[in-house]
This record gives C-alpha cells, structure tokens and sequence, in this order.
C-alpha cells in the first residue's frame, strides 16, 4: 500500500458509497472508509476498502483521528444520511456526538442560532474540516459516468398528460429543495399525492402508493436550486425502480446532469419490463424538443 494517495471515505446508505469505493481503488486510491451503522453496506465496503471501521452517525472525531495519524488530506461523504434514526428512542446509544461533533455543533447551532437543515449540517462539517486542513470532495468527480444526460431512458415516453404531471411536479421540487425539505414529489392527475421529507424517497413512495391505490403515479427527483455536488446528490437505483412498481408508479423524471442512476442497466431493463417510464430533463418547464420524443 506504500506510496499510493491515501483517501477518506465516509459511507452512509446505499449502493453508491460501494461504487464510489470500487472507482477509487481501480484509480489507484488507498481507502480508508468508516460506514455509518445502520446505514452503509459493511460486509462489501470491508472487502473492497484497504482499511474499514463502523462509526456512529455523529462520531465525526474517530474520522478526524485517523486522518491526522494516516496523513490523509482527503475525504468524501458518500450516500444517503437517514437524520430520522436520530429521533427514535435510544438512538443515542449508536449515534452519540463525540466531543468533535459536539464542539461543532455547539459553536453552528447553539452559539450561532443556526437552523438544523441537511445543508446547513453539512456546511458546518465541510468548513470545520477545511478549518483542520482537510479537504471535503465532490464523489461524482470519480464516477462522472453515473450522473444521467438528458433524454428517454426507457422503451417509452411520457403521454402529454404525464408531461404536464412532470412539470408541475418540478416546479413542487425545485421549491421543496428551496427549503432544504427533500428532493421527491409523487403526483397523480395533477395532484401532489406524497412529498418526500426526513423519510427519504422510499417511504414518501410506500405512502403515496397506500393514498393512491389506484396507481399512475409520477416520481419527480431533481437537485436542490442550490445543489452543493459534495453532499445528498439525487440518487436512484433498482430498489426505487422496485419500490415504485409496487406503489403502482408508471413514470420516474430525474433532473438530468443532476442525478445519479445506480445500476443503470439492471434499472431501465426492470422498467421496460413493467412498463415505467423513466426520463431526464432539464428545468422542467423548459423540456427541450431533442430530450422529448413526441407522445
């Protein structure tokens, strides 16, 4: 391992903290990955990192500890962070502040009155990190490939009514993320059936199929106004695909440029099969005519 460019990796939710880790040891990185418990994928994260530890959500000292010891200037937070866990009873016991998150903390949102947004949380850890020297990457920069161009990914298209569905679901979206509230809506004939909050998309998708029984569903996901590409991407992947087709859903529009498609072909062959329609726009009002195929 001598002489290879050491990188930290922090690994929440997911699949794509597993192909983050593949596409850094094939690009010659020395991981060293901690995984958030009840979150990542330990068991395939220990045998493709060179180095993995279990950490609490809130255990950011342990990660700073052994990057000082490992000298190791780099880190990425990859996957999804379920804030939600924090508030069920005794989640304390697993997810804990160390003394390093409780000084950050501390000094962001108690000393300073700031609000407890993802994006506000994750500002505070990247400029404490930057304060200690240490640099918070952009994961994407290594897997460009999984961020989704413009166009129809499946065997069909949206109808028009479905369009209009996208459009009005965007602009739902763009506003929800304005506020750092989530990143999905659900809507149905013009309805917003389910919004996505500290749940996550899975959950917003299992009660949007239990209030619209009758299916039809839309999935709009995009980026945040704002989207800071360090932290919480939009990712979508086959259990979403899964998810949605058991809700009842027949059409999934993702920001194009903007979003991350895990398990791209085993994805769109699931929803050519179950007849869900999958596309990547651009602005959601302004659709260009070559991402659009005529309904």
């Amino acid at each position: 391992m001598e002489g290879r460019k050491k990188i930290c990796l922090v690994a929440g939710w997911g699949r794509y903290p597993i192909y983050i880790a593949h596409a850094l040891k094939k690009q010659g990185f020395e991981v060293h990955a901690f995984g958030i418990v009840e979150h990542a994928d330990h068991k395939a994260l220990g045998e493709i990192c060179d180095v993995y530890q279990k950490i609490g959500m809130c255990r950011l000292g342990k990660v700073v500890r052994h990057m000082r010891a490992q000298n190791i200037s780099d880190v990425l937070m990859v996957g999804k962070y379920f804030k939600w866990k924090l508030f069920r009873p005794w989640s304390f016991v697993r997810h804990v502040p160390d003394w390093t998150m409780v000084r950050l903390l501390g000094a962001h949102f108690l000393r300073n009155r700031k609000d407890c947004q993802d994006d506000t949380i994750m500002r505070a850890i990247s400029n404490f990190l930057n304060g200690l020297g240490f640099r918070l990457g952009v994961p994407t920069d290594f897997v460009p490939e999984l961020l989704v161009p413009g166009g129809i990914l499946t065997k069909r298209a949206p109808n028009e009514a479905q369009w209009r569905d996208i459009r009005y679901g965007f602009r739902v979206a763009k506003e929800l993320g304005r506020f750092d509230v989530g990143q999905s809506v659900l809507v149905a004939n013009g309805v917003v059936i389910a919004v996505e909050a500290v749940e996550g998309t899975d959950l917003c998708i299992e009660r949007a199929g239990m209030l619209c029984q009758k299916g039809g569903l839309i999935l709009v996901k995009t980026a945040k106004p704002e989207q800071d590409m360090r932290f919480d991407v939009p990712t979508i992947g086959l259990r979403t695909l899964e998810l949605f087709a058991k809700a009842g859903g027949r059409v999934v529009a993702i920001e194009a440029d903007k979003t991350i498609l895990i398990d791209e072909n085993e994805t769109i062959d699931f929803a050519n099969q179950h007849g869900i329609v999958i596309c990547a726009v651009r602005d959601g009002e302004a659709i260009s005519p070559v991402d659009v195929p005529s309904a």
